[in-house]
């Protein structure tokens, strides 16, 4: 029988908010972490994005902080990036309510007075990119000093973006007894060097992914003009029940969106800026079918996960292959076969030729008009 995350040994509050969202029963590397890291162990997760890592994290952390009931700042998740901070923040928001424990997000590109000021009022658990924390440490506007829980959160990419001097240095500010969970796509060079450095004895846990592959999908690519792009992605998008279409920035998201929904076309979008309750909104939407079009970036629609999606339409052009498959791997799912359809202005044919030749799909790259009749039989109905 399927283990509940009260099996599990999370607190009743937590339980409870997890399953106001609809969430009752835990993904695999959370049913794999919880129990070690709600004993205090460190834990060395390995897990693609989009697996349930944040709470797998994220629920030892806030119940931990809120047992101390400290007045200083208890708990540190470290991540990448600005969006995927916001993401994490956001998606824990709940969990620290229902503890009475305040978590505050900080990140470069904001206001640095104004996350001081957060900080000043109250913070139990501290949602960082590792830039903007060591800015806050040199002004002496917090401290770690009664740090007892450390996350560094996909830790593989916080290496290829050249942040392991900076987090290294962070670690080293952290000089209390601490527990340390690491969660990563990949454990070796830089990540395992952090794993032997900064954890003490840690468990290892693994949850294998099958990679999305070309396989079980039909591609095409298609040339378009600018002026005419949402209109290609409404006539493209018609004949399906539930599609994804992927930009790569916030404001091609929201820019799209309205523009599909002047098509009338029932559209939601998912990015990074948008609150949780809004996102929930948006994939109720679509799970029920009272939307047949998401629009999201990359970062915010990792971990979300949307049933029967038929078509994956590339807005932009992936910026490199593995992001295609991981986006297109969207559909095809079970069993069943998909459509991925790739747009591509006249600027973006070389990146889009490219790539092709990676994914071993090289074919031409069709120009197209929003009235072709071709484009509305992509999808069986």
């Amino acid at each position: 029988m399927e283990k509940t995350f009260g099996d599990l040994g999370v607190a009743t509050p937590i339980v409870e908010a997890l399953a106001a969202r609809g969430v009752e029963y835990p993904f695999a590397i959370q049913q794999l972490t919880l129990e070690d890291s709600l004993a205090g162990k460190d834990v060395c997760g390995k897990a693609e994005t989009g697996s349930g890592k944040t709470l797998a994290f994220g629920v030892p952390a806030v119940q931990k902080i809120a047992a101390q009931n400290s007045e200083s700042i208890g708990g540190l998740i470290l991540v990448p990036t600005r969006e995927l901070a916001t993401q994490v923040h956001e998606q824990l928001e709940d969990l620290c309510n229902a503890m009475d424990i305040k978590s505050v997000c900080v990140y470069g590109g904001a206001n640095i007075e104004k996350q001081i000021d957060k900080l000043n009022a109250k913070a139990d658990l501290l949602v960082a990119t590792p830039g903007r924390l060591i800015d806050l440490l040199e002004r002496e506007a917090l401290s770690l000093a009664d740090i007892s829980i450390v996350i560094l959160d996909e830790a593989d990419r916080m290496a290829d973006m050249g942040f392991m001097p900076q987090v290294e240095w962070l670690l080293r500010k952290v000089e209390s007894d601490h527990q340390t969970l690491l969660f990563s796509a990949t454990l070796d060079g830089a990540v395992d060097i952090l794993v032997n450095r900064y954890q003490t004895d840690p468990v290892f846990h693994e949850v294998v992914s099958e990679e999305p592959t070309v396989e079980g999908m039909t591609h095409h690519f298609y040339a378009v003009h600018e002026m005419d792009k949402a209109k290609v992605i409404a006539a493209i998008v018609e004949p399906a029940a539930r599609s994804i279409v992927f930009c790569n920035t916030k404001r091609n998201c929201d820019r799209l969106t309205k523009e599909l929904e002047n098509l009338d076309v029932e559209a939601v979008t998912i990015h990074g800026d948008l609150r949780q309750r809004h996102r929930e909104t948006a994939i109720k939407k679509i799970s029920e079918g009272t939307a047949k079009v998401m629009v999201a970036t990359d970062v915010a629609a990792r971990g979300i996960h949307v049933d029967d999606v038929q078509l994956v339409v590339h807005f932009d052009p992936p910026e490199d292959h593995k992001t295609y498959l991981h986006r297109s791997g969207r559909t095809a799912r079970a069993g069943h076969t998909g459509v991925v359809v790739t747009l591509s202005l006249w600027d973006e044919e070389l990146t889009t030729k490219r790539l092709q030749k990676r994914l071993n799909l090289e074919q031409d790259i069709k120009k197209v008009f929003s009235n072709n009749p071709e484009l509305g039989s992509l999808v069986a109905d």
